[in-house]
C-alpha cells in the first residue's frame, strides 16, 4: 500500500493501533495535539514538530529569522490548543552543507525572538549534518492544571463552535509568494510586489500562537469542551474534533470570519475564498467548542466568532451555505504524505 492511500492521520493510527501505555504518569498518548504526563497536581504537555525544506518551507522566499520564529511559534500554538502554557523547548537540527554559521545564528535568532516574547526556555537539542536541505525539529514541553486540560474528544449535542482570529489569509500569503516566486525566475533585478498584501505575507511568514485567547477564555470562566489548532484547515480540523467526540457538526458559511486582504487576493487569483478558507491551513488560529450558555460570554470576546454548533453524529459534519444548501465537510486541508500526482 503507497503510504499516500493513507495520508498521515492514516499512517499514524495504522502505527500506534493496539499501542497501549503501561507508566502511571501517561494520561494521554498518541492522539491530540500534545501527549499528556501527570505531575501531581499539574500536567506535563509534550509535542513535536518536524519542518523539512522543500515539503514545510521554501527559502526561496522564507527569510532564516522568520522561519526560526514559526518553527517554534507551531509548538506553542499545539500547547495553548491544549489550554496549557508553554514552559521549554529543545531544537534538534539537519544542516547541509552549503549552510553557513552566520545561517544558522540567523535561523536560532528567530527562535530566540519566539521564546522571548512567549516567555519560553530554549534547554537543548541536537544537530547533524543534512544530505538535502535543512530539518528542523522542535520538542516543545508545557503545563496545565490537571483540571483544565482541552482535548478534541469533549465535543456534545448542542456545544457551539468557535473560532479566532480570520481564516484563509496564510493560505493567500502561500499562493502571492509562490506567483512572485515564479515571476522572477531568471531576473536578477526582480523586486516582489506585496503592496496592500502585507498582512497575507506575514500570515504566512510570522504566525502567532494564540495565547492571548487561552488567556481571554480563563479570564471569563470559560473551559472549552473540545480544542484544537488550525494548521491543517478549518474543515480537517473540525472532522477531527467531531470524530473524537463521536459528534456531527453544522457550521455556516456565512460566519467564516475572512479578512479582506484574503477576499481581495483570491478573487485576483480566480481562487473559491471559502474553499481557501476551509482547507488552506498554517493559520493557527484556535477552534474550540463551548457550551450553549456560554454564547454570551464567548462572544463577548474580542476576536472570537461563533461560527456553528455541534450535532449527533447521525447528522455527519456539514457547511450550511448562504443559500441554505448543506454540503458535506471533506478533509481537503494540508497532509504532507501526499505523493505528487494527489496534489
Amino acid at each position: 500500500m503507497e503510504i499516500s492511500e493513507l495520508g498521515e492521520f492514516g499512517l499514524i493510527d495504522r502505527l500506534t493501533a493496539g499501542l497501549n501505555t503501561v507508566n502511571p504518569s501517561t494520561i494521554r498518548g498518541v492522539g491530540d495535539d500534545c501527549a499528556v504526563l501527570r505531575n501531581h497536581d499539574t500536567d506535563i504537555l509534550v509535542t513535536t514538530d518536524l519542518l523539512l525544506e522543500g515539503v514545510h518551507f521554501d527559502l526561496t522566499y522564507v527569510p532564516l529569522k522568520h522561519l526560526g520564529y514559526k518553527s517554534a511559534i507551531v509548538n506553542f500554538s499545539d500547547v495553548y490548543a491544549m489550554n496549557g502554557t508553554p514552559k521549554q523547548i529543545t531544537v534538534s537540527l539537519g544542516i547541509s552543507a552549503r549552510f553557513t554559521v552566520e545561517h544558522i545564528a540567523e535561523l536560532f535568532s528567530g527562535i530566540r525572538l519566539a521564546c522571548e516574547i512567549y516567555g519560553v526556555d530554549l534547554v537543548g537539542g541536537d544537530t547533524t549534518s543534512s544530505r538535502q536541505g535543512l530539518v528542523i525539529s522542535i520538542t516543545c514541553i508545557g503545563e496545565a492544571p490537571s483540571d483544565r486540560i482541552v482535548t478534541r474528544g469533549g465535543a456534545a449535542d448542542t456545544d457551539l463552535i468557535c473560532v479566532s482570529g480570520d481564516l484563509g489569509a496564510a493560505y493567500m500569503g502561500l499562493q502571492l509568494l509562490e506567483r512572485e516566486k515564479v515571476a522572477s525566475a531568471g531576473r536578477k533585478d526582480f523586486v516582489p510586489s506585496f503592496d496592500g498584501k502585507e498582512y497575507l505575507v506575514e500570515r504566512q511568514l510570522k504566525p502567532e500562537a494564540r495565547r492571548d485567547i487561552v488567556e481571554a477564555l480563563a479570564k471569563a470562566g470559560i473551559v472549552p469542551t473540545a480544542m484544537m489548532d488550525i494548521s491543517d484547515g478549518l474543515s480537517s480540523e473540525l472532522l477531527h474534533i467531531c470524530k473524537a467526540s463521536d459528534a456531527g457538526c453544522r457550521v455556516y458559511e456565512d460566519r467564516i470570519p475572512i479578512d479582506y486582504q484574503t477576499a481581495v487576493m483570491a478573487e485576483e487569483l480566480g481562487m473559491n475564498l471559502v474553499t481557501a478558507a476551509l482547507n488552506g491551513g498554517e493559520d493557527y488560529e484556535l477552534l474550540f467548542t463551548v457550551p450553549l450558555h456560554a454564547h454570551d460570554a464567548v462572544s463577548a470576546i474580542p476576536g472570537v466568532k461563533v461560527i456553528g454548533h455541534i450535532t449527533k453524529p447521525s447528522l455527519g459534519c456539514a457547511m450550511i451555505t448562504r443559500d441554505g444548501a448543506e454540503i458535506p465537510l471533506r478533509a481537503q486541508g494540508w497532509n504532507p504524505l501526499k505523493g505528487e500526482t494527489d496534489k
